[in-house]
């Protein structure tokens, strides 16, 4: 695991997430008609660079592409066939819990605060118990992002859905409870760069924004021999949470005030990539599957939540996972999540499990 050095804390107002200042141009609207952009689909999901396939969406842009009211994006590739074959993955029953315990990282990071959790006792029911919770961020630890967590500054959210009608902006489209009203289950693979970097014998500064090329995913995947399929849910492990596990609590501290973390390339290749393979969600033991703070013109966000409709998974536990997948060199499994039903809500804990 590579060591880390403590940085000085920065000021307070330099916690928040920090994302480049969009470029308009760089994603103008197509003026391509629908009707001959789904022509040449022929039937098939589009390429990347076969989208829009609606007149008038940005480029790059799948809205429209699962329907002109669609909330769920990609999600909607794990079909039942598709679920119903990835029920083959399962060959030992291993479960996996894919969670971290909802008070890590701690201090919480990206402005966040620790919830409060309350015990209640019925005076005259005393062997009762109930409890509640006060200040509970539903980002703060392992979480989905939903797809109204990050809207384009320039095009908007998901599927041209106006503000007015998203979660907070004056509506209640696009939240979590979309993705849990659906379920969430189907075919997971995992790529485990930061045990094909031990191997290769690179290093990661996991206190800076560190940029894991696009070709390492590839690599990765090659070495351990993983085809990803269309429908799958891709889990990145960077050894994020490794790190921050075995991290002294001066360095937490400084990161809950001054969040900066490695991830996988945010361009727009990478989400050419992802799209092309036709994943159904990505998620990530990085708190923000990409580096932050970023100094180039691309967020990923961008492209997978308000272009793809592709949920993201940030902070997962996939530490017990990836030692067995290491062990057996199999790395598919069945996965499930549940987010929680809250309407309208931003993000929610995955609630996921691997079964291998």
């Amino acid at each position: 695991m590579a060591k880390a050095k403590a940085k000085k804390a920065a000021p307070a107002k330099s916690m928040k997430k920090k994302v480049p200042a969009p470029k308009a141009s760089v994603k103008a609207a197509s003026k391509r008609p629908a009707a001959a952009a789904k022509a040449k689909t022929n039937g098939k999901l589009p390429t990347y660079d076969q989208l829009p396939v609606r007149a008038g969406a940005p480029k790059g842009a799948a809205w429209g592409v699962f329907g002109d009211q669609d909330e769920v994006g990609t999600i909607n590739l794990m079909t039942p066939a598709r679920v119903k074959a990835a029920a083959a993955t399962i060959k030992t029953g291993k479960v996996f819990s894919l969670n971290l315990p909802i008070n890590i990282p701690d201090p919480p990071l990206f402005t966040r605060q620790p919830h409060r959790h309350h015990i209640k006792i019925f005076p005259e029911l005393t062997f009762v118990l109930d409890d509640y919770l006060d200040n509970f961020y539903p980002q703060a630890s392992s979480q989905w992002d939903a797809l109204c967590h990050v809207k384009h500054p320039v095009f908007g959210a998901y599927n041209g859905i106006p503000d007015s009608e998203i979660t907070g902006r004056g509506g209640t489209r696009l939240g979590i409870d979309n993705l849990a009203r659906r379920g969430i289950a189907g075919r997971g693979v995992l790529a485990d760069i930061g045990r094909y970097h031990e191997k290769i014998g690179k290093s990661i500064e996991f206190a800076k924004p560190t940029t894991i090329p696009l070709e390492d995913l590839d690599a990765t995947l090659k070495a351990q021999k993983t085809k990803v399929l269309p429908g799958d849910i891709l889990l990145i492990r960077i050894g994020w949470t490794k790190f921050y596990l075995g991290a002294s609590q001066q360095l937490k501290e400084e990161l809950a005030r001054d969040t900066v973390v490695p991830g996988i390339e945010g361009t727009e290749r990478t989400a050419r990539w992802l799209w092309d393979h036709h994943v159904a969600a990505v998620a990530s033991d990085s708190p923000a599957l990409e580096p932050l703070p970023t100094s180039g013109q691309d967020w990923l966000h961008f492209y997978l939540l308000a272009f793809f409709g592709t949920p993201i998974g940030e902070m997962w536990n996939l530490e017990s996972l990836a030692d067995d997948c290491a062990a057996d060199k199999r790395y598919e499994f069945f996965i499930t999540s549940a987010p929680l039903n809250v309407p309208g809500g931003v993000g929610s804990p995955p609630n996921a499990l691997a079964i291998k």
